[in-house]
């Protein structure tokens, strides 16, 4: 499938805000839903948030509940998501990830990383104390 890039990482203070990007090669997606997901070095890879791409119904992680947002643009070609009062928890790289199938009961399989197909390079946020 098409590869996926995210962008918009980078070094920011405790406390800031950045907005990740993940493009699906500059064309519309027309699957059935995006996610972002997280992971450091040695520990397993953690979900953050999911969007279905066509009603934008939307699914967090307790642990960034308040503080991140998770959205599309109207062309339907590009994922944000939107991170504000950024700790230094946070530092870790962030990836985008993908699935094209329709799939019962999302609040739950939206969370499972292996129900995505395609999977970007990852994208690094560092958040200074």
């Amino acid at each position: 499938q098409a590869p996926l890039v995210e962008s918009g990482g980078g070094l920011v203070q405790a406390g800031g805000s950045l907005r990740l990007s993940c493009a699906a090669s500059g064309r519309t997606f027309t699957g059935y839903a995006m996610a972002w997901f997280r992971q450091a070095p040695g520990k397993e890879r953690e979900f953050i948030a999911a969007i279905r791409w066509r009603d934008e119904i939307t699914y967090y992680a307790d642990s960034v509940k308040g503080r991140f947002a998770i959205s599309r643009d109207s062309a339907k070609t590009t994922m944000f998501l939107q991170m504000n009062s950024l700790e230094p928890e946070d530092t870790v790289l962030y990836y985008c990830a993908s699935r094209e199938g329709r799939i019962s009961s999302p609040s739950y399989y939206l969370r499972l990383d292996y129900q995505y197909s395609s999977w970007g390079q990852g994208t690094q946020v560092t958040v200074s104390a």
